[in-house]
């Protein structure tokens, strides 16, 4: 149940990400879930690395903090992703 938990989550933290983050990312629903998945993944780790928590482990897999975490996470692999595929002039 912990996984599809996190998959869940992740979906979340995709779709809301994408709506946060400025300009036009591009990709489709597939890459906003794996986005998403991958975000809430960064995030936890984040969370770990930064506060000492593991995001949605500490607090319950669909909670606030954990979602919060997520779209962080999901919004630094948008940026990562922008620096990785822009196209030079």
């Amino acid at each position: 149940m912990g996984i599809l938990a996190w998959v869940i989550l992740g979906l979340i933290a995709g779709a809301i990400a994408k709506a946060i983050y400025p300009g036009n990312q591009g990709g489709g629903i597939f890459a906003t879930m794996g986005l998403g998945i991958l975000g809430a993944m960064v995030g936890g780790w984040l969370g770990n690395l930064f506060l000492g928590t593991s995001g949605g482990a500490a607090y319950g897999a669909l909670s606030i903090p954990s979602i919060a975490f997520a779209v962080i996470g999901a919004m630094v692999l948008i940026f990562l992703w922008g620096l990785l595929t822009r196209q030079s002039a």
